[in-house]
């Protein structure tokens, strides 16, 4: 059952990142809204995707490896190297359209992390080091400690959030896929 334990991994991987796209969109909106207090559970969410997508990753890995020495292939096949190895029938073409829409999936990814990332740099003012997002004076001559405390929390969940989208582009799967994205 190889292949078609791969197509099931390939399948898998594909739902983790129309999941992450919908985090980020989820994020966009929020960013857009300009509902900063929701920051942190946005960003924890596109984590937890992430940290699933690792694990895809590996059961793809593991199934295309599994694929690849049933058919005669090295074990580190990329998904063009599968496909032009497949045997007669319709393997061939079931794995270019997992291949398309993996693809497909990354360049979304790559557009909405980099739309996230412009968001989260336009809460900064000019010139700022990044630690107050606009609209959030720093704190003042009788600043109270809530006050100083939640906007330190709002950039702090900023920082976080920046960190996290840098971690979204998956070098790896667009390695497997022949290094071609958006063609």
């Amino acid at each position: 059952m190889g292949a078609s334990d791969l197509s099931a991994a390939l399948w898998q991987e594909r739902r983790e990142l129309e999941l992450l796209l919908f985090r980020l969109e989820t994020q966009r909106l929020h960013l857009l809204a300009g509902n900063l207090q929701w920051l942190s559970f946005t960003a924890s969410e596109v984590e937890n995707v992430l940290d699933r997508l690792r694990f895809e990753a590996l059961a793809r890995s593991v199934e295309s490896a599994a694929v690849a020495a049933e058919w005669g292939l090295p074990a580190q096949a990329t998904l063009v190297e599968l496909i032009a190895g497949a045997p007669a029938g319709t393997w061939a073409e079931i794995l270019r359209e997992h291949r398309a829409g993996l693809r497909n999936l990354l360049g979304q990814l790559s557009a909405a992390a980099s739309t996230g990332q412009q968001l989260l740099r336009n809460l900064n003012p000019p010139g700022s080091s990044g630690a107050s997002p606009v609209g959030v004076a720093g704190p003042g001559p009788g600043a109270d400690t809530a006050e100083t405390l939640d906007q330190l929390t709002v950039a702090a969940n900023i920082e976080r959030a920046r960190n996290i989208l840098r971690r979204t582009s998956q070098p790896m799967l667009d390695q497997y896929l022949d290094g071609e994205l958006g063609q």
